[in-house]
């Protein structure tokens, strides 16, 4: 059994494939690995890159191409399929992820037989504030829900054993959330600190739109605590127009007041059905999701794949 597997989500990256591929060779000179390279539906040279790299180094490359884009979780999960090593890494191409750190994980391993995974931190966020302040916000909002524990800063740039590998590749659900899955499986986990390099190439596929769907697809997988919460909105919004239906009734009988109309019967309606909306927007989340999981869709479709023995 070969020691290491890395397998390395592309979308788009033409410009860091080779630097990447470089830098590898570089830092594993000797080490038995094999980079197991997902094409997530590029559309730019990527694929033809990797078929470079591919016949120039086929000892060390694999490559799986999907039909089309079906987001990084999906290619995750693809290259676990495929990995049959004792340590599987996943890193990032765009070399914000140094490979360097890779052999630092692999000590940790083998001189900890106790840790059964090692998930890098980032220590020193090159991002904007108001975006570090919303990623903190998240990941406290969403291990305050689920009953999983996340870690602040704790990326998809890790090394897990076999054992781990295969506990994650069983959980075949389509709407997949990589980080809960990594926690949710347990093992014994070893944080190790790294630093972000600067993008060497190209821009950032993961934008604020794509980051907000992120976070919430990521608290609907892993917590139902939004569902009771609308539960609870419910009472306490009847809780408290049955106490202003009290008061209404006593002001009118003991003191004679009028009751207002228009503006308190508008006021109770928007507020109402604003409650409402939220709710069943709620409701209509979680729907969506079973949904799409009782369809039984498989997670990606590979339309090629290189370095592969059938």
């Amino acid at each position: 059994m070969k020691t290491l597997d890395i397998i390395v989500p592309c979308f788009n990256e033409e410009m860091n494939i080779n630097q990447f591929h470089n830098s590898i060779k570089d830092n594993l000179e000797r080490i038995n690995y094999t980079v197991i390279y997902v094409n997530d539906g590029s559309i730019d040279n990527t694929l033809s890159v990797l078929k470079n790299i591919y016949q120039t180094d086929k000892k060390h490359t694999k490559i799986i191409s999907f039909s089309r884009n079906f987001n990084k979780d999906a290619a995750i999960f693809a290259g676990m399929q495929y990995s049959n090593a004792k340590y599987t890494c996943i890193i990032d191409a765009d070399m914000q992820q140094n490979p360097k750190y890779i052999t630092q994980m692999i000590k940790c391993l083998e001189h900890n037989s106790d840790y059964d995974q090692v998930a890098m931190i980032n220590s020193n966020r090159k991002e904007k504030k108001l975006t570090i302040f919303l990623k903190r916000c998240f990941y406290k909002l969403l291990d305050a829900l689920s009953d999983v524990k996340f870690v602040d800063g704790a990326s998809d740039f890790r090394m897990m054993r076999k054992n781990v590998v295969e506990a994650i590749v069983k959980l075949s659900e389509n709407n997949r959330f990589s980080k809960g899955l990594f926690s949710w499986v347990g093992f014994n986990t070893c944080y190790m600190s790294y630093n972000v390099e600067l993008r060497q190439n190209g821009q950032s596929k993961f934008g604020f739109k794509k980051s907000i769907k992120y976070a919430i697809d990521g608290i609907l997988a892993f917590s139902v605590k939004p569902l009771r919460l609308a539960t609870y909105i419910g009472f306490f919004s009847s809780f408290i127009a049955l106490l202003l239906f009290i008061e209404v009734i006593i002001e009118k009988i003991f003191w004679n007041n009028p009751v207002s109309g228009y503006p308190t019967i508008m006021c109770a309606i928007l507020f109402l059905g604003g409650i409402q909306l939220i709710t069943i927007g709620i409701l209509g989340e979680y729907l969506s999701k079973t949904y799409i999981e009782t369809k039984k869709r498989p997670v990606y479709i590979i339309k090629e794949k290189y370095g592969f023995k059938d």
